[in-house]
């Protein structure tokens, strides 16, 4: 039996239950038929999509709906909107929406407004100012531009950067929002510091914002981890109030930390990080990823490891092995004792340092285009 598990968009806690999960923050499953919808509409799936790595939506159907009524690539039929609170240094958890991100980008040639909130983790987390914020932005831009998002396509918002732009319109959100809808939605008390209890109002903005500067409503599509939806769940109830359409959402699961419970987290002090040497990625897998493996070699030849709860085989399924028919090699033949612990984390290593190897690189250029990704402002 799981014991009792907490999720909100700034702590996760417990083995988490994603089907309680769906029922609780009620979001809709991703069912086969909408999963073929979306295959049928850009002429093939991702494989987040098919693992379930992908697993919940809102509105789905209205997007798929809104993309199909639109013909011709003159008007934006709808855009898509993430971001990142630059707190610290980019892991590979966070890789795994902004992956997704990229191919529905690419497959509906859609906008991407970015937003990059160097606020939120000032009011949320007594340690961090914005002497932090300011020094992990840029480099938390890199990485977003190293996955090779589409530079006349992608908007990168930076809340401080940009409040010309966005602060009138979170005001008029702020407006409609409670106190007490902001303490059901996310735990605040009469403790909680009044940024806080703000700043939802803000990450409501980008799903608007477009409309706003176009003079015309367009709808957006959100793909986040399922941590976030809280916000989103508010900024869906509010933003019909103010004539804007309520922004569809597609959410993820969490790539789980070394230690096999949760999220991965920087404060768990093993993340892998994007700017991990060979040597780093080898020595956290090594010491620290949490094995499906039986204890000795005899018992693991004769009764085989258990895929679904090792931690390099989770790695490869979400990110690191692309290909389904080589990741059902690998599953089958470490369940049946074919494939060693050791053998599927030396597999794992490889893979993850050659992505990382190719990454890298790509970061090394990603400063020269910084320009040409953040939205230009009047100021």
């Amino acid at each position: 039996m799981k014991e009792e598990f907490s999720v909100t968009p700034w702590d996760i806690k417990g083995d988490i239950d994603y089907d309680k999960l769906i029922k609780k923050f009620g979001v809709e499953p991703l069912t086969p038929s909408l999963l073929k919808r979306i295959e049928k509409t850009v002429g093939e799936s991702h494989f987040m999509l098919r693992r379930g790595i992908f697993f919940a939506h809102r509105d789905m159907e209205w997007i798929l709906d809104e993309y199909g009524k639109v013909k011709g690539p003159q008007q934006e039929k709808f855009f898509l909107y993430t971001g990142r609170a630059p707190s610290g240094p980019v892991h590979i958890g966070h890789l795994v929406p902004w992956v997704f991100t990229k191919w529905l980008q690419d497959k509906f040639n859609a906008e991407l407004w970015f937003q990059f909130p160097d606020e939120e983790k000032v009011l949320m987390k007594q340690d961090i100012t914005f002497e932090d914020t300011a020094k992990y932005l840029k480099e938390n831009m890199l990485d977003v531009i190293a996955l090779g998002f589409n530079p006349k396509k992608t908007h990168f918002l930076i809340d401080t950067k940009h409040a010309n732009l966005m602060y009138k319109e979170a005001c008029k959100v702020a407006k409609k929002i409670t106190f007490s809808m902001v303490k059901a939605s996310f735990g605040l008390n009469e403790q909680s510091n009044i940024g806080s209890i703000f700043y939802t109002a803000m990450q409501a903005v980008p799903a608007f914002l477009p409309s706003i500067l176009s003079k015309r409503e367009t709808p957006c599509l959100i793909p986040h981890a399922i941590d976030q939806d809280p916000h989103f769940r508010l900024t869906r109830d509010i933003l019909p109030k103010l004539g804007h359409y309520k922004p569809a959402s597609i959410q993820c699961s969490f790539l789980p930390p070394l230690q096999g419970r949760g999220k991965m987290s920087s404060s768990e002090g093993t993340a892998i990080y994007t700017t991990d040497s060979p040597e780093d990625v080898a020595k956290k897998i090594n010491k620290y990823a949490f094995s499906g493996g039986k204890d000795t070699l005899e018992e693991h030849r004769k009764k085989g490891g258990n895929p679904d709860i090792d931690i390099s085989f989770q790695y490869l399924r979400y990110l690191f092995e692309p290909d389904d028919k080589k990741l059902e090699k690998i599953y089958k033949d470490y369940k049946s004792g074919k494939l060693l612990s050791g053998d599927l984390k030396k597999m794992t290593i490889e893979k993850i340092n050659a992505f990382l190897k190719d990454h890298q690189e790509k970061r090394k250029h990603a400063e020269q285009f910084l320009n040409a990704f953040i939205l230009e402002t009047n100021d």
